[in-house]
């Protein structure tokens, strides 16, 4: 099964767009170049047939295959505690935002599962690989920053430590997102936290980037530049 999805990438390779990919994960150097639709539609076929086994021989020996074992545990019918067991043997390899962020966007799962979810994510807090730390912040952001959680999101964000580009981007990008959801606590947190100068930095600059944030807000946000 891995050979025969194998040979499909192959089949579909786009040289156009493995330079533009490549591009944009600077040191991945295996690519193959196939479109995020057309991996999904190879994950929705994959879907409709013994993709456990896929799960289990998988190889990673290319980007888009790592990007179908993520997206085949993210948008099965396994249950949660399946796709958690799953999970956690596919974090380890992601060694690129792309395809972080494809899989969180892509986990989706039912509102009773919440804690379940957040007891598995903040498994990663004291991780020290950029990607790990990643996941979780970028899996906070896109199903945390709710009433219930986004306090001890905020709390997790203050107790990363360690300084890795693609994971103060996240933070960054996690506080622009709580500033649109949550005004009112966003700028608490803003006004008390313990973000390194640069995450501080870039998190202000998103929310200015921001198209959903009012001219009033964003002259507020101006005027906490450090």
């Amino acid at each position: 099964m891995v050979e025969e999805v194998r040979k499909q990438l192959w089949e579909l390779q786009d040289l156009n767009y493995q330079q533009f990919q490549s591009s944009l994960c600077p040191g991945i150097n295996h690519i193959i170049g196939v479109r995020i639709p057309n991996i999904r539609l190879l994950v929705k076929k994959l879907l409709q047939q013994d993709y456990i086994t896929y799960l289990e021989q998988v190889e990673n020996q290319y980007y888009e295959e790592t990007m179908i074992e993520g997206l085949l545990i993210a948008t099965s019918k396994l249950s949660i505690s399946d796709k958690i067991f799953y999970f956690k043997r596919f974090v380890p390899k992601i060694d690129n935002w792309a395809i972080c962020d494809t899989i969180c966007s892509s986990f989706k799962f039912k509102k009773e599962d919440l804690e379940l979810v957040w007891d598995y994510i903040v498994s990663y807090q004291h991780s020290n690989r950029e990607f790990e730390l990643r996941f979780m912040i970028v899996m906070m952001m896109n199903s945390f920053l709710i009433d219930d959680y986004i306090e001890k999101v905020f709390a997790m964000m203050d107790s990363i430590q360690i300084d890795y580009y693609y994971t103060n981007m996240a933070i960054a990008w996690l506080i622009s997102v709580a500033f649109v959801k949550n005004r009112k606590l966003t700028l608490q947190y803003l006004h008390m936290n313990h973000l390194s100068d640069f995450t501080y930095r870039k998190a202000l600059q998103k929310i200015l980037e921001s198209n959903r944030v009012s001219k009033k807000d964003k002259e507020i946000i101006h005027n906490l530049k450090r």
